[in-house]
């Protein structure tokens, strides 16, 4: 077949026709409806009770990656331990942050943020760490925020065009925990 044959063929294929963008007038009548659901709208479909659970899950990795952090501030020793250390209590009043965000934005969504101490390592995509050697605590917070990054990476793709909010403040927190592991990643190779 020649390059005009294909050509040809191309032009006979039927052209679909323009749908033209508009919103959805029943949504926006239910909207009316439900006010004490605040912010909560039909549009978030079936997918809210998901991730709200999703956040709870967040919110309990990004508390345990807190207690690691506070704990190695207070205990590391060495060279360069007051350095590092200064270092990893910024990185956990960042995460407090993180956490604090996540909180609000189940509480926006119509849930309750799980701050139960009982539960937090079983639901934490993160390990708590105790180690009191500098090169580890280095080593252990830097597989934490690499698990973070994956975890977050993979909520913003489920959550692709779903929740926009929530997927925004994912982003955020995604770029904050690259920071991290980069940081941490030099440390490591000093």
């Amino acid at each position: 077949m020649s390059k005009n044959d294909a050509r040809n063929n191309v032009k006979q294929l039927p052209v679909a026709e323009h749908q033209h963008m508009q919103l959805n007038q029943a949504a926006l009548e239910a909207a009316k409806q439900s006010l004490e659901q605040g912010a909560i709208t039909p549009s978030y479909g079936p997918w809210r009770e998901d991730i709200i659970k999703l956040l709870n899950d967040s919110l309990a990795t990004e508390l345990v990656c807190i207690l690691r952090y506070k704990r190695h501030h207070f205990t590391a020793q060495g060279l360069a331990s007051s350095k590092i250390a200064e270092e990893f209590l910024v990185h956990a009043h960042e995460e407090t942050d993180h956490a604090d965000r996540l909180a609000q934005r189940i509480v926006q969504l119509g849930g309750d943020p799980d701050f139960s101490p009982d539960s937090l390592t079983s639901r934490s995509h993160a390990d708590y760490n105790d180690s009191t050697d500098l090169k580890t605590m280095i080593r252990s917070n830097l597989i934490a925020e690499r698990v973070a990054i994956e975890a977050y990476s993979q909520l913003i793709a489920m959550i692709g065009d779903k929740d926009s909010t929530t997927r925004r403040l994912l982003e955020d927190i995604l770029s904050d925990e690259q920071e991290h592991a980069e940081e941490l990643k030099d440390w490591l190779a000093d």
